[in-house]
């Protein structure tokens, strides 16, 4: 069954002439598929070409006014997949924007470090950016029936939400798949864009990150675990980040003394990945770590709510070094809203230091009798 994504039907208005529309995402969560269904519906003619293929690397990267205008002008849309392979890729976009101004452009990316580097400056106003993330709750809503989609929570929660893992009937082979995944295709960008050679100390962070999300992590301790520099390990962070494997969320603080701040926690984009890192796919009556999957699966469906449905909020989360703390903080047109994730169905009452330092805020515990209004 095809799964249905916000962009179907947002991806036709976002892409006008003269500027470039550009779709960030981690591998395989379906940025390809998505620009191929548009195209099979578009009636201009089209050009469609990956960042692989030799020949438009040579055109692209020369930078040459007359061969790019001349390579690309009988096109109405060009569409580039995999743009990051392109060097220089920024400087022939605003060529392309520059020189044939009618036309439609779109391109796709696996790594926002290497597209955002070099785009950004060339591009400056002219382009338009839709980040894709593997499968949302709101998705599979949408295309099964919200059911359907609530009776497939213990298996997001366990194999996480990429489109081929969702559509895979059998379990082994979504363990295969997501092995395969976190072994090779989500490290590909990082190791052949970065040159980074000791890939097996970026696997091992991974995994040191996977047993402790949503919890403080200490990159002191990290560095001393893996027996490399704390700037290693902060580049490796930041990378890791800018490839849609993790997200790092800061402490909130509004200058008390008691506030942890200084210290973030990670989340991984998908749970099936995290799973991986650590080869535990054991169902949820066999596992220890459920509050962990619990609060990564509605961390990420909330970041992708905001993404998809343009809700604008700064996020935390918030802890005092007595130990009271909140899993999640959003700070949005000028309102504080605290969430509690509980697995359970148990009732909490907001910590008292939230309570004395932010009065005015509002608080509320997020569980599986009320989660789909959080994400959906």
């Amino acid at each position: 069954m095809h799964i249905n994504r916000v962009y179907d039907s947002q991806i036709r208005d976002k892409i006008v002439a003269g500027k470039v529309l550009i779709i960030y995402g981690a591998r395989r969560v379906g940025k390809t598929t998505l620009i191929k269904k548009f195209l099979s519906n578009c009636t201009e003619k089209y050009y469609w070409g990956t960042g692989e293929d030799r020949l438009l690397q040579e055109v692209l990267e020369s930078c040459d006014v007359q061969k790019i205008v001349s390579a690309f002008s009988a096109y109405d849309l060009i569409g580039i997949d995999e743009a990051q392979y392109i060097k220089n890729i920024g400087m022939a976009l605003k060529i392309l924007v520059d020189h044939l101004p009618d036309k439609k452009i779109i391109v796709s990316g696996s790594s926002s470090f290497e597209l955002s580097n070099q785009i950004g400056q060339p591009l400056t106003g002219r382009q338009k950016i839709m980040q894709l993330f593997p499968v949302a709750f709101m998705e599979l809503s949408d295309s099964y029936g919200y059911m359907d989609a609530l009776g497939k929570l213990e298996e997001l929660l366990v194999f996480g939400s990429y489109p081929e893992v969702l559509t895979t009937k059998n379990i082994p082979d979504k363990v295969e798949y997501l092995m395969t995944l976190s072994n090779s295709y989500l490290f590909q960008d990082i190791l052949k864009l970065e040159n980074i050679r000791n890939s097996s100390k970026l696997a091992d962070l991974l995994k040191l990150l996977a047993f402790q999300v949503g919890k403080e992590v200490s990159l002191n301790e990290l560095s001393n675990s893996l027996g490399i520099a704390k700037q290693t390990v902060e580049r490796y962070i930041d990378l890791l980040e800018k490839s849609f494997i993790i997200k790092k969320i800061s402490g909130f603080s509004r200058n008390l003394r008691k506030e942890v701040t200084k210290i973030s926690r990670y989340f991984f984009w998908d749970n099936g990945v995290r799973n991986a890192l650590i080869n535990n796919f054991n169902y949820l009556d066999s596992r220890d770590d459920v509050g962990m999957l619990w609060e990564n699966f509605l961390t990420i469906e909330r970041l992708k709510k905001q993404t998809y449905q343009s809700i604008y909020s700064n996020n935390y989360f918030w802890r005092t070094y007595e130990h009271q703390e909140i899993d999640w903080v959003e700070d949005r047109q000028g309102t504080l809203f605290g969430y509690e994730f509980k697995w359970g169905n148990k009732n909490v009452k907001p910590p008292s230091a939230w309570v004395k330092a932010y009065p005015e805020a509002e608080y509320k515990i997020i569980n599986r009798e009320n989660f789909t209004d959080f994400i959906v």
